[in-house]
């Protein structure tokens, strides 16, 4: 029809505004704050779509009752304006909806994102047909030959009609059977996400806007990747502890820094809840680079070796600019796994650097 074909071309009209934009959607935020259940709605200028709209019934207008050509069209008198006429064109702002496959799509295709190898099976459901019986019934395409042939020589048999020096056998429709399918529902690979944020007192609002708003297209991409998702948040300072998303997001804390103690906390969510073989395991860390202690820092490296990386796909380590962090914990990370491809670790200075470290974290399709 003429208006879906109108409709599709909507579509890809606000696909490309999206993607015009996109990184500066990535960059700002704008989007975090305007996701739904299943889309996000999204700002696009410059478009402007045409309607209708029916007025109420006998209240005049135009092409009723009499009138002279240059009448003004409103029924009544020229309502002078007001203020300077301006030289600039007006801004028009329309607000779509676009779902969030199309948005991971969109992101797929502007940072060149690859398509994730699944590893394991468990809680998450496919649902596919499977021949599973016989009926009288179905298309040709689906006859059971075999079936058919036993049905037709069993009928011939029965009736006297079948001469076994001349074994020809003919089936009539009522011998043929066709195969029979049912739907049935599979597991597939299962994914977690386990966030770890420093909040110590170096943790400003602007770093932790700068996680919040990646973690956003992190978890949207995987997401797209994994139906049904899960995702664990862990906050630590000194100590670590488990939260919910908005404590995460939300938190104020002070104090010093020990990330082993959220390392601890992620090994033992794994083991607990998180089968290597059946889970897909994304842990991804988001600190200033500041740590207690070299004590300490190898005693995450003797975390990771032994315990978190023999289960995971990937672990992510994003190190977030501050003015009060030392930055010393990438170096440290880079210097003992630089061989070792499960892990990522990415600079991000400011908001302009947050495509860049997603490029970093899920351009590995791993």
């Amino acid at each position: 029809m003429k208006i879906d074909q109108d409709h599709g071309r909507f579509r890809q009209i606000v696909r490309g505004k999206v993607r015009e934009n996109l990184r500066k959607y990535i960059s700002t935020g704008e989007l975090v704050g305007r996701k739904g259940k299943d889309v996000v709605s999204i700002p696009i200028p410059q478009i402007d779509i045409p309607r209708f709209k029916f007025g109420d019934k006998q209240m005049g207008g135009v092409g009723q009752g009499d009138g002279q050509p240059g009448d003004p069209v409103n029924g009544g008198e020229e309502a002078p304006g007001q203020g300077q006429a301006g030289k600039d064109a007006g801004e028009h702002i329309l607000e779509v909806d676009v779902t969030m496959d199309e948005l991971a799509d969109i992101l797929a295709e502007e940072l060149e994102l690859p398509r994730i190898e699944d590893r394991g099976k468990s809680k998450i459901s496919n649902a596919h047909d499977k021949y599973s019986g016989i009926r009288r019934v179905g298309p040709e395409s689906l006859r059971h030959f075999k079936r058919t042939y036993r049905e037709a020589l069993r009928r011939m048999i029965a009736s006297g009609t079948f001469r076994p020096d001349t074994p020809v056998v003919v089936p009539v429709p009522d011998d043929k059977r066709y195969r029979s399918w049912k739907t049935i529902t599979e597991p597939v690979a299962n994914a977690v996400i386990i966030y770890m944020m420093d909040v110590s007192g170096s943790m400003g609002d602007e770093q932790k806007e700068i996680v919040r708003i990646e973690s956003f297209w992190i978890d949207m991409w995987l997401t797209k990747q994994y139906r049904g998702l899960e995702s664990r948040f862990i906050i630590h300072d000194a100590v670590a502890r488990e939260v919910d998303r908005e404590t995460f997001f939300h938190t104020r804390e002070s104090g010093g820094t020990m990330i082993s103690s959220a390392y601890k906390l992620c090994a033992q969510m794994i083991k607990d809840d998180y089968p290597a073989s059946e889970w897909n395991i994304y842990p991804f860390h988001f600190s200033d680079g500041d740590n207690w202690s070299m004590d300490d820092t190898l005693s995450c490296v003797e975390l990771m070796k032994k315990e978190i990386l023999p289960a995971v796909n990937m672990f992510a380590y994003g190190q977030v600019e501050s003015p009060y962090g030392s930055g010393q914990f990438i170096k440290d990370l880079r210097e003992h796994f630089k061989s070792d491809e499960r892990v990522v670790t990415s600079e991000i200075r400011d908001k302009d650097a947050i495509v860049g470290s997603i490029r970093d974290f899920l351009g590995k399709g791993k």
